[in-house]
C-alpha cells in the first residue's frame, strides 16, 4: 500500500506523513443528505442525527490462499461501485534480464473490485502498482495510479518505498528501486502518463468525469536545497536512504491522454501536490519544501479554481497542511497540523472548507492536544469519511455529517465470518456507500471493506444480517497497526 510516505499513493501511499520520524513519506439516501454549510467542531457523536448501520463485506485478497496475498486494501468508490485499491501479488516477479526475482506475497499490485469479482490491474513492467490515497473515482471507466517500470531509478530516490506489504507499512515490497510512475487504466489497458521531465511521478487514484487525472511529477530541475531523509525497513533492519534530488510539482494530465498541465505553487514553495479534482474542473492540493515526497513537507493548503489559486489557511500548523478531496458544490476536506508543530513532530486535524473558512473537523477523543484526525472523501452531500487516532495510535474508521463524527465500528455489522475493526474509511460515493480498509484480529493484516447503508430486505434490499459481530481489535495489535493509517504512506506516516 502506498504509504506517503506521501501517505501511501497506492496502498503505497505516497510519502505519507512527515519526513523521517514524522512520518511515511486519499438517488442519494435522504436520511443521508444534508448540506454541511456550517460545520461546527465535532463532538461525539450520540443520538439523533446519527447514520444508519452500514453491512460490511471484507474484500478478496488476490489469491485464497494467505501464505500467497495476504493483504487488501479499499481506497475508492464510485457510483457503479467499482471500489479501487490494491493486494499483494501472489505471483513470482522476475526483472527482464533474469537476475532478480520477488517471491509471492513481496509485491503488491493495483485492484479493481466490482461485480463480486477482483481484477488484478497490472503494472508497468515493474514489480509494483497500486491505487491509493483515492478521492473521488471517475464513473466514466477511467482509473488511475501508481506502477514501477523495470528501469531502477537513476538518481537513486527510492520512490518505491512507498509500496507496502505489510500491515504495519515500515517494511516497504521488494523493488523499491525502480521507477515509480503515474498510470492510467481503461477497459483492461494500463498506460504511463508523461512526466514533467523527471523520472518519478503519482497520479492519486481519482479523476473527474472529463478524464482529468492529477497528482505530482518530477521536473529536470535539480534543487540544491532539497532534504534527504532515512526509512528505516524493520524487516532487514536497513536504512534506506531517500535522496531526492528533483523537485516535484502538481500537475494536471488529459482530458487528452499525454496531456500535462502544470499548477503554479504558492509564493516561495518548491514542490507541490494536486490531491483531487471535481467536475467543475476545481482541483485541491498543496505546496510546500522538496523533501522526499511527503505530506509533511506541504506548508500551503491550495485551491486552483478558474485560473486563480486560493490558499484554504490552516488549523495553526506550519507543515503537513493540504486539502485531499473536493466535491462538485466546491468543499473541501484535507487535514492540517496544530500550532507548535515542525517537519519531523507534529499533531494533525482533520478540516472542512467552504467559501473561505476553515474548521476543525475534530477528532473521537475531543483532545485537540494529542488525538489526531484525517479525512479522505466527501460525497455531495457533505458526509466525509476518514480516520481518527487516539495519542497511542488507536485508530478507527470514521464517518462525518451534521457537524458530528461518527466511529463506524459502532454503527456496522460484518456480513463476512470473523472478527474485524474498521480502521481507515477512504472513499464515499453518491449513496454514501464505503470503502475501506479493515484489521483481520485473527491475522493482524489488513484487508478492504465495502460498507453499504442497510435496505429493508423486505423489499429485496441488503439488510444488516451478517454471520459476526465486528469486535474491536486487542489494544495491543491495534497500537501496532494504527500509526501505518492504512499502509498509506510510508514516509509520510513515520512522521507520527
Amino acid at each position: 500500500m502506498l504509504s506517503m510516505r506521501l501517505r501511501n499513493l497506492g496502498r503505497c501511499r505516497l510519502p505519507y506523513h512527515r519526513v523521517a520520524a514524522r512520518g511515511r513519506i486519499m438517488g442519494v439516501l435522504a436520511a443521508l443528505a444534508m448540506a454541511m454549510a456550517t460545520v461546527a467542531p465535532a463532538a461525539r457523536a450520540t443520538g439523533g442525527g446519527a447514520p444508519p448501520r452500514y453491512a460490511v463485506t471484507i474484500l478478496s485478497t488476490l489469491s485464497p490462499d494467505p501464505s500467497l496475498s495476504s493483504i487488501s486494501n479499499g481506497n475508492g468508490i464510485n457510483d457503479l461501485d467499482w471500489v479501487v485499491g490494491d493486494a499483494n501479488y501472489p505471483g513470482t516477479w522476475t526483472d527482464p534480464s533474469g537476475t532478480i526475482s520477488y517471491p509471492p506475497n513481496t509485491t503488491e499490485h493495483a485492484t479493481l473490485w466490482r461485480d463480486g469479482r477482483i481484477t488484478d490491474l497490472g503494472t508497468l513492467g515493474g514489480p509494483n502498482s497500486s491505487i491509493g490515497f483515492v478521492s473521488r473515482p471517475n464513473d466514466m471507466g477511467l482509473l488511475s495510479g501508481n506502477a514501477q517500470n523495470s528501469q531502477p531509478d537513476p538518481n537513486g530516490e527510492n520512490w518505491g518505498v512507498n509500496f507496502g506489504c505489510t500491515p504495519s507499512g515500515t517494511v516497504p515490497c521488494n523493488g523499491f528501486q525502480y521507477e515509480f510512475r503515474g498510470f492510467e487504466w481503461r477497459a483492461g489497458v494500463i498506460r504511463p502518463l508523461p512526466t514533467l521531465g523527471g523520472n518519478n511521478e503519482a497520479a492519486f487514484g481519482g479523476g473527474n468525469d472529463e478524464g482529468q487525472i492529477v497528482g505530482m511529477s518530477e521536473t529536470a530541475n535539480v534543487d540544491k536545497k532539497c532534504q534527504s531523509a532515512p526509512f528505516y525497513d524493520s524487516a532487514t533492519n536497513q536504512v534506506i536512504n531517500l535522496d531526492q534530488q528533483l523537485d516535484w510539482r502538481p500537475v494536471v494530465w488529459g482530458p487528452t491522454y499525454g496531456e500535462t498541465h502544470r499548477l503554479p505553487l504558492h509564493s516561495g514553495d518548491h514542490v507541490g501536490i494536486a490531491t483531487a479534482i471535481n467536475d467543475e474542473d476545481e482541483v485541491v492540493g498543496g505546496s510546500g519544501i522538496c523533501t522526499p515526497p511527503s505530506f509533511g513537507a506541504v506548508k500551503h493548503a491550495l485551491l486552483w479554481r478558474g485560473g486563480s489559486m486560493i490558499d484554504l489557511g490552516s488549523l495553526g500548523g506550519s507543515y503537513d497542511n493540504f486539502g485531499t478531496a473536493i466535491n462538485d458544490r466546491g468543499q473541501v476536506v484535507g487535514w492540517s497540523d496544530l500550532p507548535g508543530d515542525s517537519l519531523t513532530t507534529g499533531t494533525t486535524h482533520a478540516f472542512f472548507w467552504q467559501n473561505g473558512a476553515i474548521s476543525d473537523l475534530g477528532t473521537l477523543q475531543g483532545d485537540t492536544s494529542s488525538s489526531s484526525s484525517f479525512a479522505y472523501g466527501i460525497n455531495d452531500a457533505g458526509q466525509v469519511v476518514g480516520q481518527s487516532c487516539d495519542e497511542y495510535g488507536n485508530c478507527e474508521a470514521v464517518l462525518w455529517q451534521n457537524g458530528a463524527i461518527y466511529d463506524l465500528n459502532a454503527y456496522s455489522v460484518v456480513n463476512t465470518p470473523g472478527s474485524f475493526d474498521l480502521l481507515q474509511a477512504e472513499g464515499i460515493n453518491t449513496r454514501g456507500e464505503i470503502a475501506g480498509i479493515a484489521v483481520d484480529n485473527s491475522t493482524g493484516n489488513t484487508l478492504g471493506f465495502l460498507a453499504m447503508p442497510c435496505g429493508d430486505p423486505a423489499a429485496g434490499e441488503l439488510g444488516c444480517e451478517n454471520n459476526g459481530q465486528l469486535a474491536p481489535a486487542p489494544f495491543a495489535q491495534k497500537l501496532a497497526l494504527g500509526g501505518h493509517l492504512s499502509r498509506q504512506s510510508a514516509l509520510l506516516t513515520q512522521r507520527r
